[in-house]
């Protein structure tokens, strides 16, 4: 079986959480069995993200207008690795590449699967142009595929206003690798960003309206002085809040509790998650969080707003999911950093949690299953079955 992987970024800097599931996907695909190809664009590619995905191949086309994602076309390539792929996987939506592939996908006459993940509403910035892409390309990308993947249920109702219905969609969760984020020298990591010795609560994401790094800053300073030995720390590349995030901060007099820290990846972003006592994931919308996954494999809780797309986490606690309110997050902090010990216990069951339901090796069976039917359907058999091979 030949699957090529399709998404704008495989940085995730860049590219976020689609970034991250395609990468890892991609891995753990590769790793059991398929033969697995990603195309992207070589924007903050480097060798050893590369090399770390193999088996798995990478083909990446030069950027041409980088802050659209806008790639410069070869045909050529895109051809070749559409013509030789047996199902093609479509990431993410609103993106040049997907709309370049999706026209070879056609004119091959291949079967192809879309995953948005949480990025059909017209949401954020650049809803004009959203709305031309969908009007000349989208639409017909999401209604034409052989097979629809939601990351979460909650993106029924948005499938659902390009004419998909939620009987045709296969829901595959956000997956996380637990050997991308062993124990790091977290001691060097405080130094480091000059961090104090005192009890973290963490935001890992972008400095953007919709991760609501915001709502936190604000809930967080109306109950400071219920938390006085407590520190923010916001780990993420600053898309064009930090500046209105710092004048928070001072408005509410906790300037020195509160460290932005830029982007963090690799062993400092798995130091960040087992320094903090808690991340809190604030989104306005999300499909499903990566980062709650990525903290609950080091043993770090999780507190998530009712936008993020996870509200397995209420099987733990319902105290774990809040609002995406200022008091909804406020009281939602009282109450979890009110017993340090209930704390610790809430830590290690959603570390099991996570490592039960979530764990990429698990997972990369069901795509296995969804590309064997879409095959078979096809009238071929000669597909491959995943191995027993694990990381």
């Amino acid at each position: 079986m030949h699957v090529l992987n399709v998404n704008f970024s495989l940085d995730s800097r860049l590219g976020g959480g689609t970034a991250e599931r395609t990468f890892q996907m991609s891995r753990y695909l590769a790793m059991t069995g398929a033969q697995c190809t990603v195309l992207t664009i070589d924007s903050g590619l480097d060798s050893e993200r590369i090399a770390s995905l193999a088996p798995a191949k990478v083909f990446a086309l030069k950027p041409l207008w980088k802050r659209y994602y806008v790639p410069r076309l070869d045909w050529q390539l895109i051809r070749r690795l559409v013509d030789q792929a047996d199902v093609i996987h479509l990431m993410g939506h609103w993106s040049v590449i997907n709309a370049f592939v999706y026209i070879a996908v056609r004119l091959a006459g291949k079967p192809y699967v879309v995953c948005p993940a949480g990025a059909l509403p017209l949401f954020g910035r650049s809803a004009l142009l959203k709305r031309f892409y969908n009007l000349i390309v989208g639409k017909a990308i999401i209604r034409n595929a052989t097979a629809w993947i939601a990351v979460t249920a909650s993106e029924f109702p948005q499938f659902s206003t390009y004419g998909i219905d939620q009987s045709q969609i296969q829901v595959i969760a956000n997956g996380v690798a637990e050997d991308s984020f062993l124990l790091s020298d977290i001691h060097a990591f405080r130094k480091n960003y000059m961090l104090p010795d005192a009890p973290v609560i963490l935001f890992m994401g972008r400095l953007n309206l919709i991760k609501g790094p915001d709502l936190l800053l604000e809930a967080f300073g109306s109950v400071k002085d219920h938390l006085p030995s407590w520190h923010l720390v916001l780990a993420g590349p600053d898309e064009g809040m930090q500046q209105q995030l710092l004048s928070i901060a001072a408005r509410l007099e906790i300037s020195d509790r509160v460290h932005f820290l830029g982007f963090v990846g690799g062993q400092a972003k798995a130091a960040a998650y087992h320094l903090a006592k808690l991340l809190v994931v604030p989104s306005r919308q999300e499909a499903m969080s990566i980062v709650a996954l990525e903290a609950g494999i080091c043993g770090t809780p999780v507190m998530v707003s009712d936008q993020c797309g996870f509200g397995e986490v209420c099987e733990i606690d319902p105290n774990l999911e809040t609002p995406a309110t200022i008091s909804g997050l406020a009281e939602g902090l009282l109450y979890l950093t009110a017993d340090l010990d209930r704390l610790d216990r809430l830590a290690s069951e959603f570390k099991d949690f996570v490592a039960r339901r979530y764990a990429w090796s698990s997972l990369v069976v069901s795509y296995f299953d969804l590309y064997k039917g879409i095959l078979a359907l096809s009238g071929r058999n000669d597909f491959c079955e995943p191995s027993d091979r694990r990381v």
